[in-house]
């Protein structure tokens, strides 16, 4: 087992100091304050949530929002899970490193937990899946500041069926003590006329806990994720309620290419 997960996408798609890192979540909680967003659900205690993962200054508010609701969980253990971008696989590969880097401080892996799933889920380990994962990368500064000792362990899919991912969020769903984090953008590179029709499937069928309804033009990256974990809140009971989204537009200002952004809280 190596000993770290090296941040790969530190002072590219957040900043490489912690004081800096520091500075945006304070920017995203004021603004919240401003907005006097999402007041109803500040006491939920999430199980879940759903967050993007593209560049802090495009979509870190939206997922801000979810995590400080997170936060409110006490979850000992936080179970980050994206789909890989840069390297073709078949399964499923568990970050077998002993801490992962942040710029604000490393974050402990559960090792041993992740060696439980990999027994039950044959979880195997691709390194290459994991060097420059930006999916579950950028989720880590957020755990480090609104659960700072929880533990993490980060799943990595390539090739695989939502049923068998959803069996895997399920069984860490049923210990108290865990939270999962899906990681997802939506639409890519449509105007934003076009990403608001397409982004809308996907915001509907996540509302109303639809997985057949994600088949009908969704084109979120991580749908996979997406669609295993409505299977896993028909399983566990759970409620769904969207948070907050937005394109790169807000804030580009440019409309003719943009990539699209949700939150949402599995509770």
């Amino acid at each position: 087992m190596q000993h770290e997960r090296k941040a790969a996408v530190r002072g590219v798609f957040y900043p490489k100091d912690c004081s800096k890192i520091k500075t945006y979540f304070q920017k995203f909680r004021d603004f919240m304050d401003r907005k006097k967003q999402n007041i109803s659900l500040s006491k939920v205690a999430p199980r879940a949530i759903i967050v993007p993962h593209a560049g802090y200054v495009y979509s870190g508010f939206t997922a801000n929002i979810a995590y400080t609701m997170l936060a409110n969980s006490g979850a000992k253990r936080v179970v980050v899970i994206g789909p890989s971008h840069h390297y073709y696989f078949e399964g499923i590969s568990g970050s077998y490193f002993e801490e992962y880097e942040t710029p604000c401080g490393n974050i402990e892996i559960d090792s041993d937990y992740l060696i439980t799933l990999a027994k039950n889920f044959k979880i195997g380990f691709e390194p290459k899946a994991h060097m420059k994962e930006h999916s579950t990368e950028v989720q880590m500064p957020f755990i480090k500041e609104y659960l700072p000792n929880a533990k993490v362990v980060a799943l990595v899919y390539g090739k695989i069926s939502s049923s068998k991912l959803s069996e895997i969020i399920t069984y860490i769903l049923e210990d108290a003590n865990n939270a999962v984090v899906i990681s997802s953008d939506l639409s890519h590179f449509y105007t934003q006329e076009q990403a608001k029709k397409l982004d809308s499937i996907c915001l509907d069928a996540i509302q109303s806990l639809s997985s057949q309804r994600l088949d009908q033009g969704c084109e979120a990256c991580g749908i996979l994720g997406i669609k295993a974990t409505i299977l896993s809140s028909h399983t566990l009971k759970l409620q769904s309620q969207l948070l907050d989204y937005r394109t790169s537009f807000d804030y580009s200002g440019d409309k003719s290419r943009v990539v699209g952004y949700a939150s949402v809280v599995l509770y």
